[in-house]
């Protein structure tokens, strides 16, 4: 669908939306949109059938004027439509942003809760910190290897 609406010289943008309960984290059109989903990496761009999915701790990427911008999520969801998308998601930050050492202690507490004994809900919560802080870290390093 996305390459018959293009063919037809259609708008190669959509209107995405990211935000986080804390913030919009950006507003504004984008030419293609990578975002991370329970099955992998999902990329969207105008003209895509309509979904809704869940969105797991990860590298999000968006382009805009032929620039990516990167971003680390957390869980969420997200509504695509052909011309816009929504991604609603529990925080969203700036790989250049990130603490290295904060995001260090995360993980290294989140391994320590999960060596422990745990209520069935203790264990999900620290296995979606564990997940987050992994995420941050990758995309921190990334950003910055030293």
């Amino acid at each position: 669908m996305a390459e018959a609406a293009q063919a037809q010289g259609a708008k190669k943008t959509f209107h995405l939306e990211i935000v986080t309960p804390d913030k919009q984290f950006f507003i504004g059109e984008a030419e293609a949109l990578v975002l991370p989903a329970l099955d992998g990496s999902l990329g969207v761009e105008a003209g895509h059938e309509p979904i809704a999915t869940a969105v797991v701790p990860g590298d999000l990427r968006f382009r805009q004027s032929g620039e990516w911008t990167y971003a680390v999520v957390g869980q969420g969801l997200t509504e695509i439509m052909p011309d816009r998308v929504m991604v609603l998601v529990s925080a969203a930050e700036r790989p250049e942003d990130i603490d290295l050492k904060r995001a260090e202690a995360a993980r290294e507490r989140a391994e320590e809760r999960l060596k422990q004994k745990l209520s069935i809900r203790d264990y999900y919560n620290s296995k979606a910190a564990l997940a987050r802080a992994m995420a941050r870290l990758k995309a921190a390093r990334r950003r910055n290897p030293k």
